[in-house]
């Protein structure tokens, strides 16, 4: 079959593709920027990717008009401004008049539970695309998952984040809400087996684990898994917003994502019986399972996708074009170059950098900085990064953000994501000559952009110095 793939770039998307193209698809993947997608890792694979924006209908012409079946994998959530609601029904919309136009026989769509009588704002608009998506031209078949419990999903590495680092947690009183947890690879298995199986066609099916348990079973059996002991209070009198702004320091999710979220956790969600799984032959694994399970991929560093990568679509309006080539006038640089001898070693050092390798120099300087960015409402240091030795663009490594990884002309060219009175780049390139340079570059905005250059400057003079000849005479593993 030709299938179209929506949400390429994304969470669940890269999860499934394999499993598509491994069962002898045709697989179109839309993407908004096609330098974000490594398409050299499907080598050999049938695969199409398009350039596209559901945002903006003059950019559809580029889908197929002779695919057979469409994946509906996208969501705003954790736009930055204004309301993420009216954008995914718009997207919902585009979406639904381009495939109408199409020879699609099926759409196939991942929301999430919505049994409450009382949605989320989050599950309320899910809700909402589900009737928009609805065609007399074709079948909607949606799968309505909860939490999904997977290496590199938020859900799980929000959890990650508490348990190990609170030993005692003082918690609010939505951590009694139930819900359903699903692992990632039973969530791809359903996604997989409902292709134009009859029965599924214009259907609705909840999806979930064996076991309904609170949000503090949760964190309780995630420590026991982990062999760690806690101790969890919950309280009354914490609001929504203070909620948000717990979850938002002590966890590496941005403040929208952990407004969001909170807002979500208020509601139960709890599956509706039904016989899919009896039909697909799925099997659901345990919380304790998927746990493990995700825990296994992360300690083989073969994390295939993390929800950590995907970007809000706000602050890259342009994508990357106009961000490739750093600006020259009006900017303040800091330039450090040296010959090496051995450029591959430094190659894979450089490919290393951030998340738990650090920053190869004052590393409890990057974490001050990472510190005082979650202060100013900033991503700070948390992310860390997917992969320990791989990046490519669009990559998140704790503040920044990839924007060109060329292994073969050996250049790495990083965005600032922290909050900053302007914009910053950080490059690191070794020439033909063996010669390996390291340019910051700062471009200000106004007056407090200067002074804020010119405060930072005495740390930047040992700093960067440092970082250059540590990354050029550091030993890997």
């Amino acid at each position: 079959m030709k299938i179209l793939l929506t949400g390429s770039t994304g969470y669940i998307a890269q999860r499934l593709l394999p499993i598509l193209l491994t069962n002898h698809h045709q697989v179109v993947c839309c993407v908004r920027d096609k330098t974000r997608f490594d398409k050299e890792k499907f080598a050999g694979f049938d695969i199409e990717v398009v350039e596209v924006d559901f945002m903006k209908k003059e950019s559809l012409d580029q889908i197929p008009k002779d695919i057979d079946v469409a994946y509906y994998l996208m969501h705003s959530m954790a736009s930055a401004k204004g309301d993420f609601s009216e954008a995914e029904l718009l997207t919902a919309s585009n979406f639904k008049s381009v495939i109408e136009q199409t020879s699609a026989q099926q759409v196939i769509f991942l929301s999430g539970i919505v049994n409450s009588d009382a949605l989320s704002k989050h599950l309320q608009s899910r809700l909402n695309v589900e009737g928009a998506l609805k065609s007399n031209r074709y079948a909607l078949t949606t799968l309505r998952a909860g939490i999904i419990v997977g290496s590199g999903s938020a859900s799980f590495e929000i959890i990650r984040d508490l348990v190990e680092k609170l030993p005692v947690m003082i918690a609010p009183r939505w951590l009694i809400t139930k819900c359903q947890p699903i692992g990632i690879r039973d969530v791809i298995s359903f996604l997989e087996g409902v292709l134009m199986k009859d029965y599924a066609l214009n259907q609705a099916f909840d999806i979930g684990g064996p076991e309904v348990i609170t949000y503090k079973e949760m964190l309780l059996r995630f420590a026991k898994v982990r062999g760690l002991k806690r101790w969890i209070f919950t309280v009354p009198v914490m609001t929504p917003k203070l909620s948000s702004y717990w979850l938002y320091f002590v966890t590496s999710t941005s403040y929208p994502l952990a407004s969001s979220l909170v807002d979500s956790m208020k509601v139960d969600v709890v599956a509706q019986p039904n016989d899919l799984q009896e039909k697909l032959a799925i099997q659901p694994m345990t919380y304790e399972q998927a746990i493990e399970l995700a825990f296994g991929k992360t300690a083989q560093n073969q994390v295939i996708s993390s929800w950590r990568d995907a970007m809000n679509r706000d602050a890259y309006p342009d994508r990357f074009n106009k961000l490739i080539e750093v600006p020259q006038e009006g900017c303040f640089k800091d330039v450090q170059a040296m010959s090496v001898d051995d450029p591959e070693r430094v190659l894979k050092n450089i490919w290393s950098i951030g998340g738990t390798t650090g920053w190869y120099y004052a590393d409890w300087l990057w974490s001050i900085r990472g510190f005082l960015d979650k202060v100013f409402g900033g991503v700070g240091l948390q992310r860390g990064r997917t992969s320990l030795d791989n990046l490519s663009t669009g990559s998140v490594v704790d503040f920044w953000r990839v924007i060109l990884a060329d292994k073969t002309n050996r250049r790495l060219l990083l965005y600032a994501e922290m909050k900053l009175p302007g914009e910053a780049w950080l490059e690191f390139k070794i020439g033909k000559d063996n010669v390996f340079t390291q340019t910051a570059t700062f471009r200000p905005l106004g007056i407090p952009g200067r002074l804020y250059w010119y405060s930072v400057l005495p740390f930047h003079a040992f700093i960067f110095k440092g970082m250059l000849q540590n990354i050029a005479q550091h030993q890997p593993l």
